[in-house]
């Protein structure tokens, strides 16, 4: 279960990346929805994170964390065009999936 709970606060660390970016998007205005998802989504994205870590040690679960997060958040920026999908990009990214894999699997 615990391991069900990092890998959802990692996705909720994607939505609040995501969120953080669309609330300064409005020509120097903050955006009140944006900006009221990032805080849930950053709070619950945290939450999540310290329970898991209490049966994960730490190291793997914040690597897994960020991971997730990192690997979302990219694919989210691919998906809206905010950034290019080159392939040393994609290949990166694959390795940092492989990577949270593998630390679930030597866990």
């Amino acid at each position: 279960m615990s391991w069900l709970i990092l890998i959802l606060s990692g996705a909720l660390e994607a939505v609040w990346a995501a969120a953080l970016h669309r609330t300064s998007q409005a020509k120097g205005r903050r955006r009140l929805i944006p900006a009221l998802i990032f805080l849930v989504s950053v709070l619950a994205s945290t939450g999540g994170l310290a329970v898991a870590l209490q049966s994960i040690p730490t190291g793997t679960g914040y690597a897994v964390w960020v991971g997730v997060g990192v690997v979302l958040t990219s694919a989210y920026a691919i998906i809206t065009r905010v950034e290019r999908p080159t392939a040393a990009r994609l290949l990166l990214l694959g390795g940092i999936a492989a990577s949270v894999v593998g630390l679930k699997l030597v866990a």
